[in-house]
């Protein structure tokens, strides 16, 4: 076989892999919050820790395999991801899970930073085009059947082989990375922006640990405003050292292009919102239902199937049908869905979030492809590497900035509705036993109440998931509904940049088609 279609095989067995590991991790949450004993916080960092390496590393990954050789980079990437999955494994403790995860991210972006350029210094002309559709109908399959193999070796094995899965598939995927793939550079690619890379993690750090602790904690907490104000205080630092240098890590002038920030939006919103509440969604169905992670994998399918799906129509679409009209739609019918599955209550059962599924996933499908190719449409072509760069760093950037801040209300609510229900069931420790079914640990602090009130109070904190549930679509939904009008209004015609055939190699504007604003 061709060294280039070896090079696909590889490119696409590593992407299989990052994005299986993104969405079959979710089933797997409540096993993995029984087997280790992790709280709710726990849980989040599980999944922000992942976010924030990925999101911070991005951007600073790319630079580095210009510089050193983006199969290099990707190979090292292979590596780290590979060893971290052995680590999240055999993890005994949530903070190993949570460390272990944010060294996978390390790697993850690595992997991220240089698929698409091994790909585009690989391929020419036509075949160029299969090659990136080949890549992308790989992505998506790892999204639709990711809730499924999840749930069903945490069903048939462990949790544990959900990251053990990754071992061999990485080695495999290594050896024909050093044997198959041809090394590519770029001379004149940008050096690496340490002063950026640190204040942006620092800031994104800062953020994502104030909103998860608010919800211990509370706003007032001193912990948690000191992080916000040192969030404030990087971020605006990480403004002035990016304008001022001569090869920023994060070109601030493509934000001048209205149609770029407006990407950007819809980046952040799509993510925020319906990525987001996965985590809830999958402790809904397996914690309160009761259903196992195969279950609920099972049910997922509805959502991550209609995703695949629209797609595919929506790619085509692409060439016929304003792209600002189909992420506008696309992310209003985000927000309804979000708003069909609110109104929950202790009797419901999985179907009533079927319609939202269905609608969610056609929304999800209507932005991914038209997002993916504005990212790249509205910046000159020598810069669209950094500006796919950048809204995949905006989508890193919303998972963990809308767990986390989904989850302090969550909480927040959760333990007002069970604090005061207990008042009128169990007169004592009420204070203490709403922290606890708030923090995820409702069965531990049950089994610690006396016999005639245990099952009063299971039923308050049920209700009072439910209640912090149906809190938290609402405001996912107000955001998803934001990004629609960000698109609606930002996204224009004007803004976008002729693509031509001569663009750099390494550029992933070859995977853009054409479309129309």
């Amino acid at each position: 076989m061709d060294r280039k279609w070896w090079t696909l095989v590889t490119v696409c067995l590593g992407t299989f892999m990052l994005l299986l590991d993104v969405t079959i991790v979710n089933v797997a949450l409540p096993k993995i919050q029984a087997g280790l004993g992790s709280s709710f916080t726990d849980l989040q960092w599980v999944i922000d820790a992942y976010a924030l390496t990925l999101a911070a590393l991005l951007l600073t990954s790319g630079s580095l395999a210009d510089l050193l050789g983006r199969r290099r980079i990707f190979a090292i990437g292979l590596v780290i991801f590979s060893a971290a999955s052995l680590l999240c494994g055999t993890a005994q403790s949530p903070l190993m899970l949570t460390v272990s995860r944010g060294v996978q991210g390390i790697g993850g972006a690595m992997m991220f930073a240089t698929s698409l350029a091994l790909l585009g210094y690989a391929y020419r002309g036509r075949d160029r085009g299969v090659a990136f559709g080949v890549w992308g109908a790989v992505t998506g399959a790892a999204v639709s059947v990711g809730p499924v193999v999840g749930g069903a070796l945490t069903d048939a094995l462990s949790w544990r082989w959900i990251f053990l899965v990754n071992v061999p598939i990485g080695v495999l995927a290594l050896a024909l990375t050093l044997t198959k793939v041809e090394e590519s550079r770029d001379p004149q690619g940008a050096r690496l922006d340490i002063p950026g890379f640190v204040t942006f993690t620092g800031a994104l750090g800062a953020l994502v640990f104030a909103l998860i602790e608010s919800g211990q904690k509370g706003w007032g907490g001193t912990l948690v405003v000191s992080c916000l104000i040192a969030s404030v205080a990087l971020i605006a630092a990480f403004v002035v050292i990016e304008s001022r240098r001569q090869a920023p890590m994060l070109d601030l002038g493509l934000f001048r292009r209205p149609a770029f920030g407006g990407a950007s939006a819809v980046a952040f919103a799509l993510s925020a919102s319906i990525f987001a509440m996965f985590l809830y969604l999958t402790l809904y169905l397996q914690n309160i239902l009761g259903l196992s992670p195969l279950g609920a994998g099972l049910r997922l399918l509805t959502l991550s199937g209609a995703i695949l799906i629209t797609s595919f129509i929506a790619g085509r679409l692409t060439t016929v049908v304003p792209v600002r009209l189909l992420m506008g739609a696309g992310l209003a019918l985000v927000g309804l869905s979000l708003l069909l599955m609110r109104g929950l209550t202790v009797t419901s059962e999985w179907t009533h979030l079927l319609a939202g599924f269905i609608v969610g996933g056609v929304g999800i499908g209507l932005v991914n492809p038209p997002l993916a190719s504005t990212a790249i449409a509205v910046v000159p072509p020598r810069q669209a590497g950094m500006g796919s760069g950048i809204n995949t760093t905006f989508r890193q950037v919303g998972i963990a900035t809308g767990i986390a801040a989904l989850g302090s209300i969550f909480t927040s609510e959760v333990r007002t509705h069970v604090a005061s229900g207990l008042d009128a069931v169990h007169q004592g420790g009420a204070h203490a036993l709403a922290t606890a079914i708030a923090n995820g640990q409702a069965a531990q602090a049950i089994a610690h109440v006396p016999a005639q009130a245990r099952a009063a109070v299971g039923e308050v904190a049920r209700a009072s998931f439910v209640s912090g549930l149906n809190e938290i679509f609402l405001v996912a939904a107000i955001v998803a509904l934001a990004g629609a009008v960000a698109a609606l209004t930002l996204i224009r015609s004007s803004d976008f940049v002729a693509q031509t055939e001569g663009q750099p190699e390494q550029s992933s504007a070859a995977a853009a088609e054409p479309v129309r604003a």
